[in-house]
């Protein structure tokens, strides 16, 4: 461990006034001067304002932080100067890693070697997550050491970490009572406790978990709770474990939804697959998540682009921890091209520059729509949000709308003509911009001038344009927007079957097939013979000499034809019989 010394860090300005000098352990070698701490850029004044350090303001400069969002703004003075619990209410994308984990690392003793902060995630790839934001905001405070565990991976080697001196420890709820059972960790002397994720710990059945985890904590303890909705089970754990808490709420609709274009597409649920493609054939720079609802779906669909060439890969709870890491390294180094998860695994995903987000199928509630909505447009930027719904589904889409007060609009799915336009375009755009002679050997290039010197530009044009339409395989699929004129059930179900009716036609059996059962009844009683053709009743069929203009059926042509055989055949063997006695 490098060796520190003590200082005393007054007390910022403003909001911060009140937090009292306290003793932190800082690396030698950097500078903490008055000029060093006056010599921070301007566009970090906002940060300062908020009573952060000097170290932490140089590790955010690097992030590349410039502007606090309002849930930092907000909870961060509160969070440093206060002794009481803490409500953060706020949408997915906002910043609340940083709201809870740079006053966090303000408030450690590093002199202390015990666990003084613990964290709590719902998934392990949030934990691995937060872990990484606060190692990258403690750059600077080399004594204070940070620890994930979580389950999926090796228990031993985690018990190993915590053995050694450690002060803040991220964990998923289960594998964190599995060590305390082991004596791994103890609980009995932390100072502070983080819930990110509650509404998803609690739907994911985490709540006898956390009893059991807060139940091991001194009460002395403070409590910081974020989510991104307030249910009824949230409500009764404020109720349960917090005292008097502060909380502060940020208006989803100010904060993320500026920034995500809200789009829906009809499309049968046979056609999702292949509407997908489309969408990642038309844009080559699209990096996106496509969310399924089971594991199930989520496996086979990635299986499915895999095998037609896409770069593409699946993230759910099935697969092990040592494959988990594998897939999201790729994602992260943007090998792959979309990540299929479920609603589970996306608490953990934060990549940036995701621009798309896909939705296979319509979550359950509205707060997971939030959430998968939120992993693109992270860090101020756009992103678009597209969900894949059948005609029965566009009224969940109107009730969403109110709900989260957002706006769809509709979105066609690209056809074949549509890639090979967008396609070509940008190939027409690189051409353009490849400079002339660029790697080109001169003798190369006479010698392609004497052998297109008989050929026209339009005609060289025509068949360079026709040569890279060859290259690109976009074969003329059908369309596969859903609307109202193009047929199907009129019911509106999603079953994407095909009825091989025609849009006009109605659903019940053909009007032939209706009229048989009269027509069968007419044979039945001229095969018996108790009705010559002659004697019909006042429904049967009319005779009018001309079989072309016929009203009888092919059936009652045939009945009329067997019975003549059956009347001739007695005299026909009477006639052999005569013929032989001669």
């Amino acid at each position: 461990m490098p060796l520190c010394r003590e200082r005393a860090v007054p007390p910022s300005k403003g909001v911060a006034s009140a937090l009292p000098s306290r003793l932190i352990c800082r690396p030698l070698g950097v500078n903490t001067s008055p000029r060093a701490c006056s010599a921070i850029p301007q566009r970090l004044e906002q940060f300062q304002r908020l009573g952060l350090s000097q170290n932490i303001l140089q590790a955010i400069e690097q992030l590349g932080f410039e502007t606090p969002t309002d849930i930092q703004a907000q909870a961060i003075p509160h969070l440093l100067s206060g002794e009481r619990d803490f409500i953060g209410l706020a949408q997915t994308g906002t910043g609340k890693t940083a709201a809870f984990g740079l006053p966090l690392l303000e408030r450690l003793d590093p002199s202390q070697p015990q666990v003084q902060a613990l964290v709590l995630a719902p998934t392990r790839e949030l934990g691995q997550q937060i872990a990484q934001q606060i190692e990258l905001f403690a750059k600077y405070d080399k004594c204070i050491r940070t620890t994930a565990v979580y389950g999926g991976a090796n228990i031993a080697t985690q018990i190993s970490k915590l053995r050694k001196p450690c002060q803040v420890v991220i964990a998923t709820p289960g594998r964190l009572i599995d060590l305390a059972k082991r004596g791994a960790i103890a609980l009995d002397q932390i100072e502070c406790v983080v819930l990110d994720e509650a509404d998803e710990m609690l739907n994911m059945g985490f709540k006898e978990e956390l009893d059991t985890i807060l139940a091991m904590t001194p009460n002395s303890k403070r409590t910081w709770l974020f989510s991104a909705t307030m249910p009824k089970e949230i409500r009764r754990l404020i109720k349960q474990y917090m005292s008097d808490p502060y909380e502060v709420r940020i208006d989803h609709k100010t904060t993320v939804n500026e920034q995500i274009e809200h789009r829906y597409a009809m499309v049968r649920n046979a056609d999702k697959a292949e509407a997908l493609t489309r969408f990642m054939d038309l844009n080559e720079d699209l990096f996106g998540v496509v969310f399924c609802r089971t594991r199930r779906d989520t496996q086979e669909l990635a299986e499915g682009l895999m095998k037609k060439g896409y770069r593409a890969d699946a993230l759910h709870g099935d697969l092990s921890q040592p494959q988990r890491d594998r897939v999201m390294k790729r994602f992260k180094l943007k090998h792959l091209q979309v990540l299929i998860a479920t609603d589970v695994a996306a608490r953990g995903i934060d990549v940036q520059d995701v621009t798309h987000v896909f939705h296979f199928n319509l979550p359950n509630d509205n707060a997971y729509y939030t959430h998968r909505s939120g992993r693109t447009a992270r860090a101020g930027k756009k992103g678009v949000s597209i969900a894949f719904i059948s005609r029965r589904e566009k009224a969940i889409i109107g009730r969403m709308e109110n709900a989260l007060g957002i706006d769809f609009m509709p979105i066609s799915i690209p056809d074949a003509k549509a890639i090979a336009a967008a396609r070509l375009d940008r190939w027409a755009q690189v051409v353009i911009e490849r400079e002339e002679n660029q790697g080109l050997p001169m003798d190369l290039w006479f010698a392609m001038q004497e052998r297109f010197e008989g050929v026209s530009k339009d005609a060289l044009l025509n068949r360079l344009v026709s040569l890279e339409l060859s290259k690109l395989h976009v074969t003329r699929g059908k369309d596969l927007n859903w609307t109202d004129e193009s047929g199907g059930r009129s019911s509106g179900r999603s079953t994407g079957r095909k009825t091989g009716r025609s849009p006009g036609r109605p659903s019940g059996r053909p009007f032939e097939k209706r009229q048989r059962p009269a027509h069968a009844e007419n044979d039945k009683r001229k095969k018996r013979g108790k009705k010559k053709f002659s004697q019909r009743t006042p429904f049967a069929p009319v005779d009018d000499g001309d079989p072309r203009y016929s009203r009888r059926s092919r059936s009652d042509r045939r009945g009329a034809a067997s019975s003549n055989k059956r009347e001739e055949a007695p005299f026909a063997k009477f006639k052999k019989k005569k013929k032989g006695r001669k």
